[in-house]
């Protein structure tokens, strides 16, 4: 099956005007720009600001991205950055990681500690580890008045437990982005003052349990990711994702909760500025 058109798909969307523009901006908080091969990085940021999305969030996830992340940040205007270690990188974090996150999160530009959390599904690191160091980050987001960015897959327990212990330190709070677990959580999370951050995932097919987790969560507790390179949305799986895609998944939530798009993109473009407080 051929590949649909970019651009004839995104003017089909209600939320783009005719001049293929978004009617009311948004907010990418979450991708990896880094991570990105289609095409060069000052193209797509070019691309996204006519677009309408007014910034960029690329997220760290290691020391091996510590520097390139606040580069990225500092080279573009509108694309801002985290500091953290996956739960992925957790075998190999060491004390000197933990303090170059301390020096780096003083940067202007940095705007949340994370991806940070845990990972039972693909246990890359000892799970031990992975808590020591989600532990020793929220704690930094504590020390700092930061918000937390959380991974969570397949670690609902231990999850639950450390962020209720950390909630009252926690000012900030954060976002449980990629929202895969349960409605369980997600309640949780809500009432724990969380934000529940939603990508691609919902336009996909077999997604029926993220979906009735999106129903279930209120207008003031989402943000808009898009996780890219990864989880392309419907129509244009396949190919390599990048912030230019956010519509596609503002327009489903607009079409999940059954309201206006200019109202989606009006409160998730409120809270991604109430979280994340940008200079």
């Amino acid at each position: 099956m051929p590949k649909k058109d970019f651009h004839q798909t995104l003017k089909e969307l209600k939320l783009i005007n005719e001049k293929g523009v978004l009617n009311y901006p948004i907010i990418e908080t979450h991708c990896h720009l880094d991570g990105l091969k289609a095409q060069p990085t000052k193209d797509l940021i070019e691309q996204t600001t006519k677009l309408g999305i007014e910034k960029i969030i690329t997220i760290c996830v290691g020391p091996e991205n510590f520097k390139e992340v606040l580069s990225l940040a500092d080279e573009f205007e509108s694309v801002y950055t985290t500091q953290g270690i996956h739960p992925h990188e957790a075998h190999s974090a060491r004390q000197e990681h933990f303090e170059q996150i301390q020096e780096n999160l003083s940067h202007p530009k940095v705007m949340a500690v994370g991806e940070i959390g845990l990972d039972y599904h693909y246990d890359f690191s000892p799970r031990d580890k992975q808590i020591d160091c989600f532990e020793k980050q929220l704690q930094l987001a504590c020390d700092f008045d930061l918000p937390v960015v959380i991974h969570t897959r397949k670690a609902e327990e231990d999850t639950k437990s450390i962020i209720q212990n950390f909630a009252s330190q926690l000012k900030r709070k954060g976002v449980f982005h990629s929202y895969t677990s349960s409605m369980e959580l997600a309640k949780i999370a809500i009432g724990l003052d969380f934000y529940i951050g939603f990508n691609g995932i919902i336009t996909f097919k077999n997604a029926k349990d993220v979906r009735e987790v999106l129903e279930m969560v209120p207008m003031d507790r989402i943000l808009l990711e898009t996780d890219a390179p990864y989880l392309t949305p419907s129509p244009h799986r396949g190919r390599e994702n990048s912030p230019l895609f956010l519509p596609f998944i503002a327009q489903c939530v607009s079409d999940v909760k059954n309201l206006a798009p200019e109202l989606v993109c009006q409160k998730v473009y409120e809270n991604s500025n109430n979280l994340f407080r940008f200079p």
